[in-house]
Formats: C-alpha cells, structure tokens, sequence
C-alpha cells in the first residue's frame, strides 16, 4: 500500500457511508459501522486528531477498500 494519508476519523466516516457503510451504533468515542448482515462491523475511533496510518490501513482492509478508492470517496 502506498503513502497513506492523515485523515481525521470524521472524513473516514463519511467516505465508509459513500461506500454503503451505516452507522449501527456508537459506543462511547467509537462509531460501529455495518454494510449488510454478511460483513463484519468496522470500528472507527472518533477523536478530535487524525487517524493513525496503522489504525487507517486495517480500516480500509477491514472494509475491503483500496487506498485509490478511498482517496476517491474522500
């Protein structure tokens, strides 16, 4: 995966729910998003400074998502 870039979680947010993705739940600072019943859910810390490069690339593995794509929904 190429240089990722630093992105608050609230950019990620939005592009997951670009990709399909819903807001199940939120369990103190962390947003529970689904895509279906089939899909496992993604967690997504919601904090007020962006997202670590290690916390963002098992994101987007999580969501099945390649850095082109994301950098698309942005």
């Amino acid at each position: 995966m190429s240089k990722l870039p630093q992105v608050r979680p609230r950019r990620v947010i939005k592009a997951l729910l670009k990709a399909g993705y819903s807001v199940h739940h939120v369990t103190g600072s962390h947003y529970i998003l689904y895509k279906d019943d089939h899909t496992p859910p993604i967690s997504v810390a919601y904090h007020n400074k962006p997202l670590k490069k290690g916390t963002l690339a098992g994101i987007l593995k999580q969501a099945g998502l390649s850095l082109k794509d994301f950098l698309k929904l942005l």
